[in-house]
């Protein structure tokens, strides 16, 4: 019979120092839940004179990873380094030397988990990463458990909070990009370097886990179709709001019989919509299933404390398995049927913004060669943008049509030359 629960802990960045101070100031509540003391016995950690917040005496403390990795004490180790490598690797020998792992790290999970989770059963140990999406909003569990008797038909989610701050403060202050990303920067909402949130790579690691779940397959960060916001400008939200919508870098995922579409980019949702109303650093989550409807989750999806919530509730319930002696690690059982279909065939209604001559004659040839391409015009606004060069910006809601359809035409526009310039393109959604 165990006595306690040894806790290693990799990396003491934001999220790791928030999940150490719970684990020390809760370390009574937590005792009580788990059934057994949940002891921090080493973090791992580069600089460790670097002054910090947890509570943490100068024997846990250590700068070489291998001291938690292979520690005969540490039942459960936690991996808050982040990145693809040596994320992975101290993974991996964490579950080799026989311990339990918790992990927030969506790109190690999205490129290589069910590599993990193979190497976790054959060593009968458990691998959780609750924290890997929407950090505190319980997800993953509730894909795994909650929602195991649904088919998952659609998920549409707002997964990245800064690029949801820098989209909302640009809709409701009128400002450009490259100035309300320099605001996200300085508030610390966005990295010094921003490109995988703002190109949408880290969404597209989250949409990769949660579809996996969501269809019982297994996709990589390659079958996402991938676009970031660095092109979207203020004029775009007037028109948006003319038209009866709001701008949102989206993760969408369909099922249509055994194919999926898995997709992140800028769309126009309607302006009623629930995850047109998710602003700030928010995420939302909207599930269709065929037994428990529409769901939606959310709260936000970034923070020490928000993640530490959730990486905590891992280690308890890994304790709690510990405690009665039993293995409840899920068995992989994957959908080999289901396919990603191509983005070429996805269907969908698309916004256009150009600049052209303000002559007749103009609008007629920019529909014909839509119409050449098989797609038809819903609607559209003119506006003069330059009356001493009288120049006009057009703007053109399209009606549902292929992708390589609009792509072809897309081209074709921006060699015509009563087109002086194809300024946005932004897909519509519902």
């Amino acid at each position: 019979m165990k006595k306690d629960i040894g806790i290693g802990l990799l990396g003491l960045g934001t999220v790791g120092s928030g999940v150490a101070e719970v684990l020390v100031t809760k370390a009574d509540s937590l005792a009580e839940q788990a059934g057994l003391p949940l002891i921090l016995r080493k973090v791992a950690e580069r600089d460790v004179n670097k002054r910090r917040s947890a509570r943490l005496g100068p024997d846990v403390l250590t700068s070489n990873p291998e001291e938690v990795l292979s520690h005969p004490e540490i039942d459960i180790v936690i991996e808050l380094i982040g990145g693809e490598h040596p994320a992975k690797e101290y993974i991996e020998r964490a579950i080799a030397n026989g311990k339990h792992a918790v992990t927030a790290n969506k790109e190690v999970i999205a490129k290589y988990g069910y590599e993990l989770f193979s190497l976790a059963g054959e060593h009968n140990t458990d691998l959780r990463y609750e924290a890997s999406v929407g950090s505190g909003i319980p997800l993953i569990s509730s894909f795994q458990q909650e929602l195991a008797a649904n088919k998952i038909s659609v998920i549409h989610a707002i997964l990245n909070g800064t690029t949801n701050y820098i989209l909302t403060r640009m809709a409701q202050e009128g400002l450009d990009f490259a100035s309300t990303l320099k605001q996200a920067q300085e508030l610390g909402y966005a990295e010094a370097d921003p490109a995988n949130d703002i190109e949408g790579r880290d969404t597209a690691y989250k949409l990769v886990i949660l579809s996996n779940l969501a269809f019982r397959t297994k996709f990589v960060p390659q079958d996402v179709y991938c676009e970031g916001i660095s092109n979207i400008a203020a004029q775009d939200f007037l028109y948006a709001g003319e038209f009866g919508y709001a701008i949102k870098l989206l993760a969408i995922a369909k099922r249509d019989d055994d194919e999926v579409e898995m997709r992140v980019h800028p769309v126009f949702i309607p302006r009623d919509s629930q995850l047109a109303k998710v602003d700030g650093v928010y995420n939302a989550i909207e599930v269709e299933t065929d037994l428990a409807g529409k769901l939606v989750f959310y709260g936000e999806g970034a923070g020490s404390l928000r993640a530490a919530s959730a990486i905590v509730a891992d280690v308890l319930a890994i304790a709690r398995n510990i405690y009665h002696g039993v293995n409840n690690v899920p068995e992989i059982r994957l959908n080999q049927r289901v396919t990603v279909k191509p983005m070429s065939e996805v269907k969908t209604r698309y916004y256009l913004r150009l600049d052209a001559p303000d002559r007749p004659g103009v609008l007629a040839q920019i529909s014909k060669v839509l119409g050449d391409n098989a797609i038809s015009i819903s609607s559209v606004i003119q506006r003069e943008s330059n009356l001493a060069a009288q120049t006009a910006v057009i703007v053109i809601m399209t009606y549902p049509a292929e992708e390589q359809g609009i792509q072809k035409a897309l081209k074709q526009l921006k060699q015509l030359p009563v087109v002086s310039e194809v300024s946005n393109f932004i897909r519509v959604e519902g």
